[in-house]
């Protein structure tokens, strides 16, 4: 199991971008019933506080202890500290089962098992990723400068499985196919710098080096960065019918 993300919980919760609603309502479209889902690798539980808009009780798990501190609570919201390849809910118990941003770091056998198992028939898997963000041709230089040689090499080789969108990824289950998304947000310069930071490969050049490299990189981007940017990242998602 990794995990990149407990070492930095509160600033993830604070700098990661939240998903479009146009996402959910694609998802939400192919369901029939609404009782229980799963959200998996949940970490600040951003995906739970919308699913749980919907669903009579949502389970959301993750490795990270540090994680779940910080993540919306609702009512209808159980969180709990397991993995993704070994959980201890029942047997058909989920309508849809989610993974945002982490499926990538799975053992991919062992958590298709634990789908299939604690699914109903004719439950849905929807997992999900973003790619690498993009502001405007003189920031996007440098920050992608950034993104492939200051950080790169501290990048977990799964990473690439981001940037191929999961398709590389085996999918067995009975895939739709399903349109682009993107997340557009508007951010500060010191929103951007927070969110680098967020960033595995970041985290792991600091345990490294011992300093962070986002302040380099930010004394080239800061002069170019007016007032408030719209900043988009693009969404892949690949949904099946489990069963």
């Amino acid at each position: 199991m990794k995990d990149y993300f407990s070492g930095h919980s509160k600033q993830y919760a604070t700098f990661r971008p939240t998903y479009p609603d146009e996402l959910y309502r694609f998802i939400f479209g192919h369901l029939k019933t609404f009782d229980a889902a799963w959200d998996c690798a949940t970490g600040n539980g951003q995906v739970a506080r919308v699913l749980a808009t919907q669903f009579e009780k949502v389970f959301a798990t993750d490795i990270s202890p540090q994680q779940l501190e910080h993540a919306n609570k609702a009512d209808n919201i159980l969180y709990s500290v397991q993995p993704a390849e070994k959980n201890d809910f029942p047997d058909k118990t989920f309508d849809l089962i989610t993974v945002a941003q982490a499926l990538h770091w799975f053992d991919l056998d062992a958590f298709y098992r634990e789908v299939n198992r604690t699914s109903k028939p004719g439950a849905w898997l929807a997992v999900w990723g973003y790619s690498h963000c993009s502001i405007n041709p003189e920031i996007d230089f440098h920050f992608l400068k950034f993104y492939r040689e200051t950080v790169g090499p501290y990048w977990d080789a799964a990473r690439k499985l981001v940037e191929e969108q999961y398709q590389p990824i085996p999918f067995p289950f009975e895939e739709v196919k399903s349109p682009a998304f993107s997340i557009k947000v508007n951010w500060t310069v010191e929103e951007f710098a927070g969110y680098l930071g967020t960033w595995s490969a970041t985290q792991q050049y600091i345990k490294k080096k011992g300093f962070n490299p986002v302040l380099e990189v930010m004394e080239k981007i800061s002069p170019l960065w007016k007032d408030k940017l719209e900043v988009m990242f693009p969404v892949f998602l690949r949904m099946g019918k489990i069963g």
